[in-house]
């Protein structure tokens, strides 16, 4: 790089100001974890206190910023930059006080305020209706953009670019939809602090809790002179060299298409890793219990349906937890040695390393016991684990580039649903950013999936919800109800318009003012057979079966933790959600495949209870008195 010799901040040197204890002590019993989490030296403490308190944006004293001119001679490089339709010079942060900046001085540690703050399904919108937004982003990004009325295209280009210049953090508390991850976009000053490998600054986010606003903070690592460039590490925290360079895609152009991409099973110690992080135990080996044919069992249960709906005459609530035959509970069982210790005549409707199937990176790694080439089974997307298999992906991604495939993905969070901090992208530098937020999987999008035709709407995506029955493991008894529920979006499909939620997206009960498209099952039959009449549901509901069959014999086909635990008295109840995919054979006949998305422990049962009075009595009487006989169910297994 080359400076230009234009500095655009004036400096001076630091005022030497006395730190007011003030209220300090209060903010350190707040604060103190984050910060000793963020790995803030304790050094700057009271100084921080004094300039949140006090709103003091000092930076601008000790640094300037420096335009540059770039040099290109990586043809990597000049293959990013071809691609790239940002124009943004591009700046670096240096040191301008006389005397430089000491790190060992209490009042090195400075305030970086926020230019943009938002959740990314609202993006597009606050690009349009803020003012100013879409002009400083633009600015700031290097995109060209003089007009008075917001242009799609140029909010197309900026939300793409905004990918280089994104940091994220997350809420601790509140609702599941409050603890999406919030992105954000610091100020010019902070958006120009460059990457470093041996970076001369720290910079972690900042919430303070008593005016409930989110900064970064940044402080020196050594001793700067004047003349420094002050610079941070954009992948801090990450060792591994290979994480690394993926994760400076954004910035810095790697070729990884020498890595074969072909995933397989994770070794044992994956599993392992998993099951002492979850924090089970396994139960003591237990033998199937029998009881007498006219027993009633007591069941004490969390869940609202069961409370209002379990009237078989063999099963009575209880509010005791102590005296019951079965725990049906909606928290989740952990300690199950105790349980099967103390009390190992108790059912439970729960079976100890469940979230083999029901966190989605432990079900893409379970379903490639059955895979292909491919990395796993037809019935599966092609999927990643961004944590454990970022460079495989990039190397996937890059070679569909290469053949002109489709390279559309979507990104899900290991453990939410509802489509929750979901998204999809065909951008390298965005998926690989998503990374950064919460856990995630990549999955390859159903690029063309079986429509349905809504008069009202056009040909819209759709998905299918099964609700399943575990009755044991060894030997594997699988049933599904044989009701199906379904979900549509409410708009047209097309591969565009990514972050339109009604279009892409199928889950409306909980988006805020959403028409919730509903049609049963029995008239979705007739409907969808007259609009393909070549495809019998009989016949596709058969390949559905065969696919859930397949996954649960490769998840209970090994012992706990790297199975689905065979414990004689678990059961549970689960809900799969599938996609129909078409799938051209080798002679070119079009055929619907089921793509299984996701499986979700204690499902949302409201609907089912809302038309088909029955369903728990039904579910009861499967899984607890192994009754199936006019239970309205079906067996898999």
């Amino acid at each position: 790089m080359a400076e230009t010799g234009e500095s655009f901040v004036e400096s001076s040197a630091p005022e030497d100001v006395s730190c007011d204890d003030s209220g300090y002590k209060e903010f350190e019993l707040l604060h103190a974890p984050a910060l000793t989490v963020s790995g803030v030296p304790r050094l700057y403490w009271k100084r921080l206190h004094y300039k949140l308190v006090n709103e003091v944006f000092d930076a601008g004293e000790v640094f300037g910023i420096m335009r540059v001119d770039e040099v290109d001679d990586d043809e990597d490089q000049i293959e990013q930059k071809s691609s790239n339709p940002g124009n943004e010079p591009v700046y670096k942060v240096i040191v301008t006080g006389v005397n430089g900046l000491q790190s060992s001085d209490p009042n090195s540690i400075f305030l970086v305020d926020h230019a943009w703050t938002y959740r990314v399904q609202h993006a597009r919108q606050q690009l349009r209706e803020v003012p100013g937004l879409l002009h400083r982003m633009a600015n700031l990004v290097g995109v060209e953009f003089h007009g008075e009325v917001p242009d799609e295209d140029v909010i197309d280009i900026v939300m793409e670019e905004t990918w280089r210049y994104n940091q994220t953090y997350q809420l601790s508390v509140g609702s599941a939809e409050q603890k999406v991850p919030v992105w954000y976009i610091m100020d010019e000053f902070g958006s120009h602090i460059q990457h470093s490998d041996e970076p001369t600054s720290c910079a972690v986010p900042f919430f303070h809790m008593v005016d409930q606003t989110a900064y970064t903070i940044f402080w020196p690592l050594r001793d700067l002179e004047n003349g420094d460039e002050l610079t941070r590490d954009y992948t801090y925290g990450e060792l591994d060299p290979l994480i690394r360079k993926c994760m400076l895609l954004p910035w810095s152009y790697t070729n990884l298409r020498d890595i074969n991409y072909h995933v397989t099973e994770p070794p044992d110690d994956y599993y392992k890793t998993i099951f002492t992080e979850n924090q089970e135990t396994l139960p003591f080996p237990t033998e199937p219990l029998s009881f007498p044919k006219d027993k009633v069992f007591k069941v004490y249960t969390e869940v609202e349906k069961v409370q209002q709906n379990l009237t078989h005459p063999r099963f009575v609530l209880t509010e005791n937890q102590d005296e019951a035959d079965i725990l049906f509970m909606f928290s989740h069982i952990k300690d199950y040695r105790k349980l099967s210790e103390e009390r190992p005549h108790v059912m439970v409707n729960q079976f100890p390393c469940e979230n083999l199937v029901t966190v989605k990176d432990c079900l893409a790694s379970i379903a490639r016991r059955v895979g292909n080439t491919e990395g796993g089974p037809r019935w599966l997307p092609l999927t990643f684990n961004l944590r454990k298999e970022l460079p495989q992906f990039v190397s996937c991604f890059q070679h569909r580039e290469d053949r002109g495939e489709d390279n559309h993905w979507i990104c899900k969070p290991w453990n939410l649903a509802r489509g929750l901090d979901t998204h999809i992208s065909n951008k390298l530098n965005c998926i690989i950013r998503h990374r950064e937020s919460t856990p995630k999987v990549v999955c390859k999008y159903v690029e063309n999936p079986v429509l349905f035709q809504r008069e009202d709407v056009g040909m819209v995506k759709f998905d299918i919800r099964y609700i399943l029955l575990l009755r044991s493991v060894q030997p594997l008894k699988l049933y599904a109800y044989n009701v199906f529920w379904l979900r549509f979006a409410n708009r047209a499909f097309s591969l565009d318009c990514f972050d339109d939620y009604q279009k892409h997206f199928t889950v409306m009960n909980y988006a805020e003012e959403a028409p919730l498209k509903q049609i049963h099952y029995d008239e979705f039959i007739p409907l969808f057979e007259k609009q393909y009449p070549e495809h019998r549901w009989n016949d596709i509901q058969v390949k559905i079966f065969k696919a859930i069959n397949d996954l649960f014999q490769a998840a209970t086909s090994k012992p706990a933790p790297f199975g689905i635990c065979n414990y004689p008295l678990s059961r549970a109840v689960y809900a799969v959600d599938l996609m129909l995919n078409w799938d051209t054979t080798m002679e070119g006949r079009n055929n619907m495949e089921p793509q299984i998305l996701e499986i979700n422990f204690n499902p949302d049962c409201n609907r089912a209870c809302k038309y088909h009075p029955s369903f728990i009595n039904d579910i009861f009487s499967t899984l607890f008195l192994d009754e199936t006989e006019d239970r309205n169910v079906a067996c898999i297994v």
